[in-house]
């Protein structure tokens, strides 16, 4: 199997006009950059909605899309946005998501443009909506929510959306949809494969457990018996505490877990591969009691392991399937890791914490693993070497072959020595591409705002020396 190398970067990271990255031009340049670059994959965070912090991670509905990367151009060209809609939906800066006002604005635009959809194309969003029930589903949990003023689920009063609102979300879902196969197709089309991500966990308001209720540990109120997290550890002395309900795989076995199989075939419609988030939850998960106020009141208990992991395969058959197996590894995880044989990940951060033994260093990587110098929830590589001590940035730089003090020249040293590792597949991300500092951090894990906003200009990703990546890949990975 040949070695390669990919980009990890959020859709609403590409540059653009209208306040964050979308599904238009400039995610075909993007997929040009890099196949010019010699790389293989353009990684990509959730395409769900986002929460109230604009985390994808916890969303209003797992299968739903994120309606603020359908394509206000496309749309204008369809004859579905009038010029001056488009002109006031130009953003104010090309830099961050500008997420305040997409939560103001965006919605009501889109509605707009779907009251302008012809018979001929309602008809073919209702063929659509029939392929993917759970899509349909999305749409109209999120039209009652609109008809209960926003409130969560439990406390809906109103059982029947309005027919208008349906219809939009309904759209939103049919137009989202179309415009990012166009996206992939073209990429594929250029040699580019599309790594996507599947968080483990959804938010109890949301569509999933409103829909799927009996699959989650709730009370009588519907509320969580236990929440998700993980316990305490190097980077968190309470652990985090996530919030979201807990599987009740009990249920979830007696239909052949038929919800994860569903899930995943459908993110592997989306994508030509996909990333599973915190993995080790299928062999134990973390829960803790609801109502607890720290992740250290917390608990493990047995996952679903083999059994899910059986039918996952089945479904996903020769796609690729990344296992997130960070944090607190057990022998158990591993076995589980080992006997579905998915690829587990390296992060290059993580490799100076212990002794010479650690899975993270770049010597020491498995043929069967996809290797980061950091992911979304990492400082930058140029940001992690300006944080340890002198002493260990020259530990580090010499591993990697350097032995200079500048710290660009050290970050493309390590860069280097990853391509040269065993690793089947690398994973830069776009700010380690362009070598940036902390101001483009993506998320701080439990810090709720100032998150998901780093955007990048046009002007930025063409300062990048393509000629310079397609000759590390072509050097290391024999392209």
């Amino acid at each position: 199997m040949k070695r390669k190398s990919g980009v990890l970067m959020h859709v609403s990271t590409l540059p653009g006009e209208y306040g964050i990255g979308s599904f238009g031009s400039q995610a075909k340049y993007f997929v040009d950059f890099l196949a010019e670059s010699g790389f293989s994959y353009w990684q990509t965070l959730p395409f769900c909605m986002t929460d109230e912090y604009n985390s994808p991670y916890k969303s209003l509905a797992s299968f739903g899309a994120n309606p603020y990367f359908i394509d206000l151009p496309t749309l204008h060209a369809k004859g579905l946005l009038t010029d001056s809609e488009l002109t006031q939906a130009a953003q104010n800066t090309p830099y961050l998501c500008e997420y305040d006002r997409l939560s103001r604005d965006r919605l009501p635009l889109l509605k707009k443009a779907s009251q302008r959809v012809s018979q001929q194309e309602k008809v073919k969003i209702e063929a659509f909506l029939k392929s993917y029930p759970e899509l349909a589903l999305a749409a109209e949990f999120l039209a009652l929510r609109e008809k209960n003023a926003d409130k969560p689920w439990q406390e809906w009063r109103e059982s029947v959306p309005d027919a208008e609102s349906l219809f939009a979300w309904q759209f939103i879902q049919y137009e989202f949809f179309m415009q990012w196969q166009e996206i992939k197709e073209y990429a594929n089309s250029k040699g580019i494969k599309i790594i996507g991500d599947v968080p483990i966990y959804v938010a109890l308001d949301s569509c999933d457990v409103w829909a799927h209720g009996d699959l989650f540990a709730l009370d009588r109120d519907n509320r969580p018996k236990c929440v998700a997290g993980v316990p305490p550890d190097y980077f968190s002395k309470d652990g985090q505490l996530w919030g979201n309900p807990i599987y009740d795989w009990r249920e979830m076995k007696k239909d052949g877990y038929a919800w994860w199989c569903e899930r995943i075939k459908y993110m592997l419609t989306l994508f030509d591969g996909v990333r599973i988030d915190h993995f080790r939850g299928f062999e134990a998960f973390w829960s803790v009691p609801a109502g607890a106020k720290t992740a250290k009141e917390g608990k493990w208990v047995k996952g679903p392991g083999r059994a899910l992991i059986d039918r996952i395969k089945e479904v996903a058959g020769d796609k690729l399937i990344i296992a997130e197996d960070l944090g607190d590894i057990t022998p158990e995880v591993e076995k589980l890791l080992k006997y579905s044989a998915f690829p587990g990940m390296r992060v290059f951060q993580f490799a100076f914490l212990g002794d010479r033994e650690s899975v993270h260093l770049p010597n020491n990587y498995d043929k069967n693993s996809v290797a980061y110098t950091g992911t979304h929830d990492n400082a930058t590589l140029l940001s992690y070497t300006w944080e340890v001590t002198p002493e260990q940035r020259r530990a580090i730089f010499s591993y990697c072959g350097y032995d200079g003090e500048d710290k660009a020249d050290g970050c493309r040293a390590i860069m280097r020595k990853m391509l040269a590792s065993p690793a089947d597949t690398v994973i830069f991300p776009i700010q380690d591409i362009l070598i940036y500092g902390s101001d483009t951090r993506m998320n701080v894990p439990g810090v709720a705002n100032g998150n998901w906003r780093y955007r990048l200009t046009k002007d930025q990703l063409d300062i990048i020396d393509r000629n310079k990546f397609k000759t590390w890949n072509r050097d290391c990975f024999r392209i």
